[in-house]
C-alpha cells in the first residue's frame, strides 16, 4: 500500500470507514435478508475489526505526524478531547437508552422489554446503575462499542509515541499484551456481573496494527504485500474460512470438516479476538490492498481533474481549426476578416483564467479583450 501525500485526504479511508458503517448496520438489524451481503456470513472476522483498524489506523494518520513534528502535547489534547466526547456520548446514549426501554414497557404493560435490554436492574435501583454506567461497568446490550474506543483512544498517546520511536518493539509488546489477555483472562469486569464483551487488552492489537500501517508501517511491508504468493495465501485462507462458515448454515456438511481442526478452531472467540479471525481479518486486508492501490487510474484521473482548476492560466495558439489549421497570416484574405472581427492578423492567444469558467482572446502583443459573439460562434462551429 503506498504511502499518501501528507495533508491528502485518502479516499481508501474513507472508502472502507463507509463499507464498515453499513456493515455494523445491517448486522445489528435482526431477520433482515439484506444482512446476507455482511462478512460474518462468509468469514471468521466481521466489521468490527474491520472498524477498529481503520480507527487505529486515522489515529495514526492524523495524529501521528504532529507527534513526529514534535507537536506532542497539541496531540495529546486533542485525543484526549476526542476521548471526552465519546465519554459524553456514550452516557447520553446510555440514559436516552434506559429511559425509551423504560417507556415502551409502561406502555404496553411488558416488563421482558427491561429484562431483554438488561435495564430491569435501573427501574429498582437508578442511582447504582447511573454510578455504573458512569464508570463504563454497566452497559444495555448493543452499547459494547464505544467503551472500546474510549479506552483506546485514551491510550492513544501512548500508544503513538511508542511507534515511533520503536515501531517494532511496540507491535510486539502488543502482541504479547494480545497471548497474555487470552491466556490469564485479563478483562474488564461489567455490572451487575460478567466481563467486558470486547476485550480492551486483546482488541488493542487490532487498534495498534492499524496505526503502524499509518505510520510508515505499511510501506515496509510493501513488497511482501505485492507478491503474488502473499496474495494467493490471503486468497487461499479466505477461501478456507469460507467453507468452515458455511457448514454453519448448512450443518450436514459438517462432517466434511476433520475431527482435530473441530478441536483445534473451536470456539472461535470474538470478545478476545481469536487468531483465527485476525488472521481472516489481516487476508482480507492483503488482497485488499492489492486491489485498490493509491495510484488507481480512476482515483489519478479526478486528482487531475482537480489539479487542472488549480493552474492559474493555461495559454496555447487560438486556431479556430485547431492544429490542421494553418497560420492565420498565410491564408489569403484572412487579415481583411480579421479585421472585420476586431483581431489583428498577427495571431490571438485563448487565455482562460484561473476559475476556468471564463476566456478572452489576447491578440499578440496586445491587450487581452473579451471573446466575441463571433468567436463563441466560431469555436462552436469546429
Amino acid at each position: 500500500m503506498p504511502a499518501t501525500v501528507p495533508g491528502e485526504r485518502d479516499l481508501r479511508l474513507d472508502l472502507f470507514r463507509g463499507i464498515g458503517l453499513w456493515l455494523i448496520f445491517l448486522d445489528h438489524i435482526p431477520f433482515n435478508v439484506v444482512s446476507w451481503i455482511t462478512l460474518r456470513n462468509y468469514g471468521f472476522s466481521d466489521a468490527a475489526e474491520m472498524f477498529v483498524f481503520i480507527s487505529g489506523y486515522t489515529a495514526g494518520f492524523v495524529y501521528g505526524p504532529a507527534m513526529r513534528e514534535g507537536r506532542s502535547l497539541t496531540a495529546t489534547g486533542r485525543l484526549l478531547k476526542r476521548a471526552w466526547q465519546l465519554y459524553v456520548t456514550h452516557v447520553l446514549l446510555v440514559v436516552i437508552f434506559i429511559a425509551e426501554i423504560s417507556y415502551v414497557g409502561a406502555k404496553f404493560d411488558n416488563p421482558l422489554f427491561a429484562e431483554e435490554f438488561n435495564v430491569f436492574g435501573f427501574l429498582r435501583h437508578p442511582d447504582v446503575i447511573l454510578t455504573q454506567a458512569l464508570i463504563l461497568k454497566f452497559r444495555p446490550p448493543g452499547m459494547d462499542v464505544l467503551p472500546l474506543f474510549i479506552v483506546l483512544v485514551l491510550a492513544c498517546p501512548a500508544m503513538l509515541w511508542a511507534l515511533l520511536r520503536r515501531p517494532g518493539l511496540t507491535l510486539l509488546g502488543s502482541a504479547l499484551l494480545w497471548l497474555l489477555a487470552r491466556k490469564f483472562d485479563w478483562n474488564f469486569p461489567s455490572f451487575p456481573g460478567g466481563q467486558w464483551f470486547f476485550n480492551p487488552f486483546a482488541w488493542q492489537l487490532m487498534f495498534v496494527i492499524g496505526a503502524w500501517c499509518a505510520l510508515d508501517g505499511a510501506e515496509k511491508l510493501g513488497r511482501l504485500l505485492r507478491s503474488p504468493l502473499t496474495l494467493a495465501a490471503a486468497v487461499a485462507y479466505v477461501v478456507f474460512a469460507f467453507l468452515i462458515v458455511m457448514t454453519w448454515h448448512v450443518p450436514q456438511w459438517a462432517h466434511f470438516v476433520p475431527k482435530w481442526l473441530t478441536q483445534v478452531m473451536y470456539p472461535i472467540d470474538k470478545s478476545n479476538l481469536h487468531v483465527l479471525r485476525l488472521v481472516h481479518f489481516l487476508a482480507l486486508a492483503a488482497a485488499a490492498a492489492a486491489g485498490v492501490a493509491a495510484a488507481h487510474p480512476v482515483r489519478a484521473a479526478f486528482a487531475g481533474a482537480l489539479l487542472l482548476r488549480r493552474i492559474p492560466v493555461v495559454r496555447r495558439p487560438f486556431h479556430p481549426g485547431g492544429d490542421l489549421q494553418p497560420d492565420r497570416r498565410s491564408v489569403p484574405g484572412q487579415r481583411g476578416r480579421d479585421r472585420a472581427h476586431g483581431r489583428s492578423g498577427v495571431g490571438h492567444e485563448l487565455v482562460q483564467d484561473d476559475r476556468g469558467s471564463r476566456s478572452r482572446l489576447r491578440p499578440r502583443g496586445g491587450r487581452p479583450r473579451r471573446r466575441r459573439k463571433c468567436d463563441v460562434m466560431s469555436e462552436r462551429a469546429v
